[in-house]
């Protein structure tokens, strides 16, 4: 999967996730079915919200974005739905070009650090998938420790 196949699973997910969290909020308020359907929305939401970050990340460091960038486009997934207008901008202006880096280039950033991890990892799928899945697990664990936005009622 290409580095624009995989932001942009990640950016309809998030506009789906948000659909069902919106929509598990009316039943919430409006339709006073009770608490589950925040419950199940809010979860995938939360879920996708953090694997379409990491993408973000990883996807930017891959097609060398700027660090701006790469905050922008973490920063899209808190308003609804604009991470599909964005990704629409990021292929007009041909930010999603090109596939993984799996060698190092005279490029100087891919002697750094990050760059070198990401493209063992990349050069390792099995390997990468799993640090993915178990790194989103890790930090949604951990805000499930922390508790919802707001506090636990």
């Amino acid at each position: 999967m290409s580095p624009r196949r995989f932001y942009r699973a990640l950016a309809i997910a998030e506009t789906i996730t948000w659909t069902l969290l919106i929509s598990a909020m009316v039943l919430k308020y409006v339709f006073k079915v009770g608490d589950w359907p925040v419950s199940i929305g809010g979860f995938a939401h939360g879920l996708v919200f953090i694997g379409y970050a990491m993408t973000a990340v990883l996807v930017g460091v891959n097609q060398r974005w700027r660090k701006r960038l790469i905050v922008g486009a973490v920063a899209t997934a808190f308003v609804p739905y604009l991470t599909i207008p964005f990704d629409k901008w990021l292929e007009k202006n041909s930010k999603l070009d090109g596939e993984w880096r799996t060698t190092a280039t005279d490029h100087p950033s891919d002697h750094g650090f990050t760059n070198v991890v990401m493209r063992w990892l990349l050069n390792r799928p099995v390997l990468f998938g799993v640090s993915f899945v178990v790194l989103l697990g890790g930090i949604m664990s951990t805000m499930l420790f922390i508790g919802p936005p707001g506090g636990r009622s």
